[in-house]
């Protein structure tokens, strides 16, 4: 009897044992592991999207419970077209028009941008005798550009940079070098927003908006990112400009300011963007 009592003590001292190691043990993830369990990036689909005509541009509209992504992917599907336009015309990278229309106007969604079309907050300034409206901004009831059609919005922006003097350094600059656009244009005084730099490189690379810049520049995308300390010496034209008076003041011959820019004729318009080196890949 002894025996078989002891033997039980034993048994059941011995399962004890075993639940409690049980429930220490534990299996340890490897690194590998660890990384597969964290979400992926999706890309953004935008669900339930009207469609409306302001002018000639068609806009994707999402509905009013859209978030803050779908609401941005909608406003890249309506206007990546016409900023690559731009870019293609006017020198500028469309990842900068872009990125600085998603910001100015709330991604479409602004007040302004509401009521006058106006995606860059472009005030009247002197000599402007388009449409206008009155926004609170700055100071109370400031006067604003206001347009029929949003991609006049975006060619006013590409005349606002290329004619005035004080954005002529940005057309040295790369069209692959958005971070250096970027803090050009604050440099420049578009912006009074010390962070307005920082916003539109955020913006930029968040949606991948270079894309588009790849696409305008092709196989010559690539060529300007490799040109590691280098810049495109460029000039926009101006109103009474010729290419004569364009070559004697950059101290070159008409024939070479033609060449380097593939001109066949001395036809030029104001707002067109010249080169004053050769290109490779142009």
């Amino acid at each position: 009897m002894r025996y078989l009592l002891v033997l039980l003590l034993c048994v059941t001292f011995s399962v004890v044992g075993c639940k409690a190691k049980k429930k220490t043990t534990y299996k340890k993830r490897t690194t590998t592991e660890r990384v597969s369990k964290r979400p992926k990036k999706e890309e953004v689909v935008i669900q339930n999207t009207t469609t409306e005509r302001e002018g000639s541009t068609v806009v994707i509209k999402p509905d009013a419970n859209a978030s803050y992504a779908e609401i941005v992917a909608a406003y890249i599907a309506s206007y990546s077209e016409i900023a690559q336009d731009e870019m293609l015309q006017y020198g500028i990278p469309a990842s900068i028009t872009l990125a600085q229309g998603i910001l100015e106007s709330g991604a479409g969604r602004g007040e302004l941008t509401g009521k006058a079309n106006n995606h860059f907050g472009i005030k009247c300034h002197k000599g402007w005798t388009g449409g206008r409206v009155y926004h609170d901004d700055d100071e109370k009831g400031e006067c604003f550009r206001k347009y029929k059609d949003p991609k006049y919005s975006f060619r006013d922006h590409s005349l606002f940079l290329t004619q005035r003097s004080r954005y002529q350094d940005l057309f040295t600059l790369k069209k692959t070098d958005y971070k250096g656009w970027a803090r050009g244009l604050k440099k420049a005084g578009y912006a009074t927003d010390p962070k307005y730099p920082n916003k539109l490189i955020s913006i930029i690379e968040r949606y991948d908006l270079t894309r588009f810049d790849k696409e305008v520049l092709g196989g010559s995308y690539d060529s300007e990112e490799n040109q590691q300390g280098e810049t495109i010496e460029t000039y926009t034209i101006r109103k009474g400009d010729t290419l004569y008076s364009i070559s004697r003041r950059f101290n070159m011959t008409v024939d070479t300011l033609k060449e380097y820019n593939g001109l066949t004729s001395n036809t030029i318009s104001v707002g067109q963007v010249l080169y004053l080196r050769p290109i490779k890949n142009q």
